[in-house]
């Protein structure tokens, strides 16, 4: 350490040239550790717990990340791979919105239906014979779109005759029928 033209204090591992001097190290403050002879603590008669099978790989395929799904019904198909190969024991189980979407299955494939318009997330799980989460993907987020029944009657209006026959005319919303005065007349 010295001090620079400034007055700053200049810390460097390198000397300033001319007034160096070194300065004497005294001996570290550090202990060895005693050897211990004690084994590993396993109670006797216990079986031995088994380290959780481990997968390289585990993602979805389909929808792609941040994928739109435009389906009227609500429909999509989930598809996950992973490697290695599904161990014996091992399910796969789909998570939507955090929720489970079925019992878990050996299938990769997951067919969805009537999922509702806007932003959700998929993840993957596989788990062991115990029901443990031995892998999981990310939340993968998709954008589903479905046509409204507001847009549905912007396409094609409703007229008095479709009130009570498509979904977009519910009865409630038919318009009162014109009052024709002259048809008191007659």
């Amino acid at each position: 350490m010295y001090v620079d033209v400034q007055g700053n204090r200049v810390f460097t591992d390198q000397p300033k040239p001319g007034d160096a001097r070194r300065v004497p190290l005294t001996k570290s403050n550090r202990i060895a550790a005693n050897p211990t002879s004690a084994g590993p603590l396993i109670a006797e008669g216990s079986p031995e717990v088994q380290a959780l099978f481990h997968y390289e790989v585990l993602r979805i395929l389909i929808p792609e990340p941040d994928a739109t799904i435009r389906s009227n019904t609500g429909e999509v198909i989930v598809s996950a791979t992973n490697e290695p190969a599904l161990q014996p024991g091992h399910h796969y189980r789909l998570l939507l919105d955090g929720q489970p979407t079925a019992e878990p299955g050996l299938s990769p494939v997951f067919p969805l239906s009537n999922i509702d318009r806007g932003s959700h997330t998929l993840s993957v799980e596989i788990l062991d014979e115990q029901g443990r989460i031995v892998e999981r993907t990310a939340n993968q987020p998709f954008h589903m779109q479905r046509t409204s029944l507001a847009q549905k009657r912007r396409i094609k209006p409703c007229t008095l005759e479709d009130y009570g026959q498509r979904p977009e005319c519910p009865l409630s919303d038919r318009p009162g029928e014109e009052k024709n005065p002259f048809l008191r007349l007659f």
